[in-house]
């Protein structure tokens, strides 16, 4: 018989539960962890991993329509195999989610295949198609059971016509025009996906511009590349209906000033946010407090039921794997009594999207350092002053740097071109060391890489700039 008794036990098992579940098992926790369908979660299986293989199918095809700038010619018609882009994807997904069964393995951390609910403090129950499988026991219980995409009543998805990431990941055939809802992060990766591949592309933004979390001035820039592409992006503009027919779907448009238009697309992607999976884990059974979908928590990731925690999309934005897993470590580390545990500053948190051009940033955006009362120093470096990025054939993005005026802080920094959520993470570690414009001048960057425009950046924000 399997244990039923844990020191901690996870349940989910997204990049948050099963890193938390690896950590505390390393602490020396008899740890398990429940997962009701893929290990690794939505983001392995359904997320992150596979809509980034998607991309990168559509960046080939997009470098093979290109080949003659290399000096490659490409004899006949390039033709896309939409079931073998779809195959590719889903066995990089399945590869990695094998990969987490091997780590909890290795990990000695007991993975319970089902449905696990709370049934009071320190108490989990299994389910499996509607049978028990067992009743467990913890001190601590760690909840990371994820979110889901939002539905808009008069726009619920059918899965069909209409799709939530789940059936735009998957398409039998790609369709001649597309409507996607929402142009967050999500959004536009689709967005950028399709349209790679010959989609004709409508974007609809209810806020005044395109990826509105960025720094304005990227979000600017990324929406001149995206209409430079052929996409329609409409921004201040709701979707208020969705009539279906046989093979389309008519979407009426209303603006801010009220006025109404229609499009008619053979499909909609619906991408207008997530809401936490709070439903059906037994929360009701505990003093857990749930504010708009997600589970309320403290620094530490504590609820306020003692012994259970909650990390990870489930207690709210931002909503990113890289946030869930370094929130999950930081849960187990201060329930062990580590030393230097710190609380997660989200301020620290590199966002990235994966469209084309790639847009990456952490830390204040320009107009939040000021409305923080900030007073702030700006450097910008173009892509097309750096040599590497010519080389490439990638000569347009920008890296846009803020800085306190007084202190030196480095407050944020924004990108957007090739290969930028590979380079944010430079100013990471730097928001992390607390680094101000001095060590950043002082660090030498190899020449050529993408990297360099980072420094000179900082050299713009001081008027010393030495490549532009």
């Amino acid at each position: 018989m399997p244990d039923t008794s844990f020191d901690v036990i996870v349940l989910g098992s997204g990049p948050g539960g099963y890193t938390t579940a690896i950590r505390a098992s390393q602490l020396g926790f008899r740890t398990a962890i429940i997962e009701r369908e893929h290990l690794g979660g939505i983001c392995l299986n359904w997320g992150c991993i596979p809509t980034k293989a998607l991309l990168r199918s559509a960046e080939i095809y997009s470098h093979i329509r290109h080949a003659e700038a290399f000096g490659f010619k490409v004899e006949g018609k390039v033709t896309i195999d939409t079931k073998a882009v779809v195959e590719r994807s889903r066995k990089v997904a399945a590869q990695l989610s094998n990969g987490v069964k091997f780590l909890m393995k290795k990990h000695k951390v007991q993975v319970f295949d089902g449905h696990g609910a709370l049934n009071g403090p320190g108490k989990l129950k299994v389910t499996k198609d509607g049978k028990a499988v067992a009743e467990l026991t913890a001190k601590h219980i760690i909840l990371a059971t994820g979110a889901r995409a939002r539905s808009l009543p008069g726009l619920e998805p059918d899965g069909k016509l209409v799709w939530t990431y789940k059936e735009a990941m998957v398409p039998e055939a790609l369709p001649k025009s597309l409507l996607v809802v929402g142009s967050g992060a999500i959004g536009i990766e689709f967005a950028s996906f399709y349209r790679t591949l010959g989609c004709e592309v409508t974007v609809v933004e209810v806020m005044d511009r395109v990826l509105p979390v960025e720094d304005e001035e990227i979000s600017g820039l990324a929406r001149k590349a995206f209409e430079k592409q052929g996409m329609k992006i409409h921004v201040g503009t709701s979707v208020t209906a969705l009539k279906k027919a046989a093979d389309s779907v008519t979407a009426t448009l209303k603006d801010k000033a009220g006025k109404e238009s229609q499009i008619t697309v053979n499909r909609v992607i619906l991408a207008v946010g997530i809401v936490g999976n709070v439903e059906n884990i037994g929360l009701e059974t505990t003093k857990v407090k749930v504010e708009k979908t997600h589970v309320v928590t403290d620094e530490w990731s504590r609820t306020a039921e003692p012994g259970i925690y909650a990390i990870g999309d489930l207690t709210g934005p931002p909503w990113l794997a890289h946030k869930a897993g370094h929130e999950g470590v930081i849960c187990v580390e201060k329930i062990a009594g580590e030393k230097d545990v710190h609380p997660l500053k989200t301020s620290n948190i590199p966002g990235c999207t994966y469209c084309t051009p790639q847009v990456a940033s952490v830390g204040l955006t320009e107009a939040a350092a000021k409305a923080k009362g900030h007073e702030v120093r700006v450097g910008r470096y173009p892509f097309l002053a750096n040599g590497k990025a010519i080389a490439l054939g990638e000569p347009e993005g920008l890296v846009k740097t803020v800085f306190d005026a007084k202190t030196g802080e480095l407050l944020g920094a924004h990108m957007i071109g090739a290969e930028v959520t590979e380079l944010i993470q430079g100013f990471g570690i730097a928001r992390t060391l607390e680094t101000t414009e001095v060590e950043l001048m002082h660090a030498i960057f190899p020449h050529p890489t993408l990297s360099e425009m980072m420094h000179e950046s900082t050299l713009d924000a001081y008027g010393k700039a030495l490549n532009f």
